[in-house]
C-alpha cells in the first residue's frame, strides 16, 4: 500500500494513500482513535476560534466529532451539532439537503436534525470538517445552514488536499496535502 507521511502539530503521521479515480491518489487522513493528534488540533483550533464569536460548532460528519468536541469544551461550549449524511432514526422533523445539480453523482444528501436546525437559526456558526479535497461538502454545509437561517462566520479543514477548494469562502485550512498522480508515488 503506497503511504504519505507528514508532519501536523509537531506530530509525525503515516497515512495510506487511496484511489480516488483510476489515476489519481488522495491521503484518506483520519483523526478517529489518535488522542495525542486531536487534543493538539483542539488545542490549536480553538485558539484561532476564541475570539470569533461563535455560538455554535457544526461538523458534517462522525468522523470529526471528536475534534470539534474538544474545541467546543476548549472554549466552554454546552453544545455542538453533528449533520449526518442520511436519516436517522432519532431524528425529529430532519431536514434534508440533497445534492445539487452540479455535483457530483455520488455525492449523498445531508441531514440535520429538526432540534438542531431550530438551535441554529439566527445563530453565527463555525463548521470544522477533517479534510477537504473537492470542497463539496463545505458547500453542501453551507446551503444546509442558509436553509435553517444560521450564519457560517468561518469554514475550518484541518487538511487541504489541492487546490479545488480555494473558492469557497471563510475557508482557513491548517496543513496542505497534495493530491497524487498513480505514477507519482
Amino acid at each position: 500500500m503506497k503511504t504519505y507521511t507528514f508532519t501536523i502539530c509537531g506530530l509525525t503521521r503515516k497515512i495510506p494513500l487511496v484511489h480516488n479515480s483510476k489515476r489519481t491518489l488522495l491521503a484518506n487522513v483520519t483523526f478517529l482513535g489518535d488522542i495525542e493528534l486531536v487534543n493538539c488540533l483542539a488545542d490549536k483550533l480553538a485558539a484561532i476560534c476564541k475570539d470569533m464569536k461563535a455560538d455554535f460548532f457544526v461538523c458534517p460528519h462522525v468522523k470529526v466529532t471528536p475534534l470539534v468536541h474538544g474545541v467546543a469544551l476548549r472554549l466552554g461550549h454546552k453544545r455542538f451539532v453533528v449533520l449526518r449524511k442520511g436519516v436517522k432514526p432519532y431524528m425529529d422533523s430532519p431536514v434534508i439537503l440533497r445534492p445539487l445539480p452540479d455535483m457530483p453523482k455520488h455525492v449523498q444528501p445531508l441531514v440535520i436534525n429538526g432540534p438542531d436546525a431550530r438551535l441554529l437559526k439566527e445563530k453565527n456558526v463555525i463548521v470544522i470538517d477533517d479534510v477537504i479535497s473537492t470542497g463539496t461538502t463545505m458547500r453542501m454545509v453551507s446551503h444546509l445552514m442558509e436553509m435553517v437561517g444560521a450564519r457560517v462566520i468561518c469554514s475550518f479543514a484541518v487538511i487541504r488536499q489541492g487546490n479545488t477548494a480555494l473558492t469557497i469562502p471563510n475557508l482557513r485550512s491548517l496543513y496542505d496535502i497534495p493530491i497524487f498522480k498513480n505514477d507519482t508515488v
